[in-house]
Order: structure tokens, then sequence, then C-alpha cells
């Protein structure tokens, strides 16, 4: 005898592989959520100045997914929530899922008027903590939703009252409490993403103590317009335009201490931010120092394409040691060639580390029966179908690879909710 199935999916995370999972299979007709913890859509690609190899904004893509989202009637979206609880198996799942205040209602039309009569400033995770934004603040510019967020130091303050008060459309509820929400769904879609491994753990680097040593994500919003210096790419210790800088691969990667795997997009990551610097500073140089550099398939081209810049250096060693002079903060490199012997002390205005790719698999693991390998990456899993990992929460992979994982992903939960 057949058993009739829910047929509407969870997708977990908002970012590149949960829009493609949530997209492909709301286009099919199945009723799909997508709960996301932060404010907006669009995970680390938000983040991004450029995608490698073509060098181009990452919002044209997300555009045309946000688009695909507004036009879809089944698609039903959770921002600043998680997941607190699952109970149920394939074909049936009871879903509980707490929302966190925003203090701003669907009336906003992001203004920005309760900005303008905000005094208090918080640091800015957007862009990593390098800059401060207002208390009443919208996440970044190309925000989905486009809505404002009140923080909660304010909410509750003679501030918050004033932010409300600057509000003509009443979008500001300052009484807005934590919100659970009981969903059924079919199957669940792990799309959980990313983090960067946490590039202050290399002390050896000098990592959270010379402001000169920043990671590669950073390095990423410094290059933005949308960034802490508006796309200037500056020292973060005096504003110091740079003209010799150094990329240090494996960052903490392929490192039992740290990360002992590669995280596979790192070498094409720092051979794209390498590009910037060239960009902004004709007469600049860039030192890249690799154990071997990764970049297979059609991103051959690439690399090839940014190695024949005269003023690119690539050198093949592994970087021992990085000082600081403490007046000039400028910082000194030393590393052995390893295709000439050489042992090298090379002095630069910026060292950029290329840390690599953490899952965010916790949240996974904390309510849900998946299985994961030993650095936390999920696992598929054949004896219990119904909830499957997409992205970078199963492996290290680049955007392209991500769409094409969560697309597979969104076919595995479909097949959950045929009737059996």
């Amino acid at each position: 005898m057949s058993e009739v199935v829910n047929k509407s999916i969870l997708v977990v995370g908002g970012g590149m592989s949960g829009l493609t999972a949530a997209i492909e299979a709301a286009e099919t007709g199945y009723e799909v959520y997508i709960i996301e913890k932060e404010p907006y859509l669009g995970g680390r690609v938000t983040r991004m100045h450029q995608y490698f190899p073509k060098l181009c904004p990452p919002n044209c893509g997300l555009e045309i997914n946000f688009r695909r989202i507004k036009a879809n009637p089944g698609v039903h979206l959770f921002t600043m929530s998680n997941i607190t609880k699952i109970e149920g198996k394939e074909g049936n799942y009871t879903i509980h899922v707490n929302t966190e205040p925003r203090y701003i209602n669907e009336n906003c039309t992001a203004c920005g008027e309760c900005a303008k009569v905000c005094e208090t400033e918080i640091p800015n995770p957007f862009n990593a903590d390098m800059d401060k934004i207002k208390a009443a603040y919208l996440p970044h510019p190309f925000a989905f939703p486009m809505r404002y967020v009140i923080a909660p130091e304010i909410a509750g303050s003679d501030e918050g009252k004033k932010c409300a008060d600057a509000c003509k459309y009443g979008a500001i509820e300052l009484d807005m409490q934590p919100k659970e929400t009981i969903l059924n769904v079919g199957a669940v879609i792990w799309a959980t993403g990313w983090t960067p491994y946490d590039y202050t753990k290399i002390k050896y680097y000098g990592s959270g103590k010379y402001a000169n040593v920043i990671s590669n994500v950073m390095m990423e919003r410094i290059a933005s317009p949308t960034g802490p210096t508006e796309g200037k790419i500056v020292r973060q210790s005096d504003g110091k335009e740079v003209k010799k800088v150094a990329f240090v691969q494996c960052a903490g990667s392929r490192d039992e201490n740290h990360l002992p795997y590669c995280s596979g997009v790192c070498c094409l990551a720092s051979l794209k931010q390498a590009t910037y610097i060239r960009e902004a500073y004709p007469d600049s140089e860039v030192y890249i120092f690799y154990i071997d550099i990764r970049a297979r398939g059609k991103f051959e081209d690439f690399y090839t394409k940014v190695e024949k810049d005269e003023n690119i250096h690539l050198i093949k060693g592994k970087v021992g040691l990085i000082t600081e002079d403490s007046k000039t903060k400028d910082l000194t490199v030393q590393a052995e060639n390893q295709e000439t012997g050489e042992i090298l002390k090379l002095s630069v205005d910026m060292v950029v580390l290329a840390t690599g790719i953490v899952p965010n698999s916790d949240d996974a693991k904390s309510v849900a029966d998946i299985l994961c390998d030993d650095d936390g990456f999920i696992l598929p899993d054949v004896e219990t179908l119904g909830q499957y990992g997409a992205g970078c929460v199963c492996r290290p992979m680049d955007v392209a690879a991500s769409v094409q994982d969560a697309t597979a992903g969104a076919l595995k939960a479909i097949q959950s909710t045929v009737r059996r």
C-alpha cells in the first residue's frame, strides 16, 4: 500500500547553494521554505568582490536568483532564523523554527530615516568587523530582503524610540519577540555553507597581532566598493597604499594543528586577489608563496593568465615566519624557495593569509541525525534518507560546483517526497 508523504521541502541556508536548491525545487512545483540565520540571503557570495575566472561581480548571478524567488509564490523565507528541533522521518518531518526579532516589519522601504537619527555604532559583521555601522542598519547595499534591522543593543532604549518616531511607515516594532514556527515538510536540504578558518589562531604568522596581516576574506571586503575602505586597497595600520604584498597559501591548511585538508579554492582566490592589487596599483609587486598551485580543469587558463604578469611572482615555498617592524609596521616574510634553495627575507607592506573553508555543520549535527566526517563535512548517508547536504557543507568547492551540487540536492529531496 502506498504512503502519502508531505510535498514540501525545507532548505536550511540561504547562500548560493541554498538559493539554488530552493529555486530548482520550487520551479518544479514544490512548496519550499528557506531558513537563513542572517537578515539577508546570498551567504558568502554577497561578500565577494569578484568571481574567478571571469572577474565579474557576484551580484549579477544573485540578482537573477532573487528575481526568480520573488516571482515564485511557492518560496517562503525565514531570515534571522534557525532550526531548534526536527522530528519525524523521510516524507514527514516536523520542524521547529526560531526567528529572532528584527524589530522591523514588512512596511520598511529602506528609506534610511531611522539610521539618520541613530547615534550608536556596532561592529559590522558584513565587513569582517573592520568598520562600524549604525545600530539601525541595512545589512549591505544589495540586501535581500531590502529591509533594515534594529540591533538589540538599542531596541529597548530611548534611541530605539527615536528611530521608531523617525519612521513614516510604521515599520519599526520595538516590542517584537522571538517567534517559533512549526513546519511540516517531506525532506530537508542542509545548505549551511562555510566559515573561514580563524586566522588569529595561526600565531606564528602574527595573525591578530600585526595589523597588516589579514585574511583572504578580509582582503575580499577591502577590495570591494561596498567594503570598509570603499574599494581602496590600503593597510589596516595606517591607511597607506600598498606597493608590495605577499600572499601566504595554505595558511593553517594541510596542517594537523589547524585544518588537515586542502580547501581547493584558496589558490584561485589568491590569484584573483593578486589581480585586484595589480589593477589598483600598476607599479605594485605581488608575491605568492605556495606549496603547489591547484587550478584544475577550466581554471588552468586563469592561472596561466595571472602567471604571465611580470609583477606577480609565484614562489614555491612554505612561509615559516612573519615579523613586524614596530615603527613602520612593515612586515618581513621568511621562507625557503624550494626551487632554488635560497632563504628569502622579503619586506612587504601587507600579508594576506589564504585561510581555508570550515563547514557550518554544527547546527545540523545538534538537531538532526546527520553523519559527518572527522573534519565536519556532511557525508551522504544511504541508510537515512530524507535529509541531504548541499554545497560547501559537504566538501570545499567553488561557486559553480556548489550550484551543481545544490541542484543534485534538490533532486534527492524531490525523490524523498514522491508517493511510496
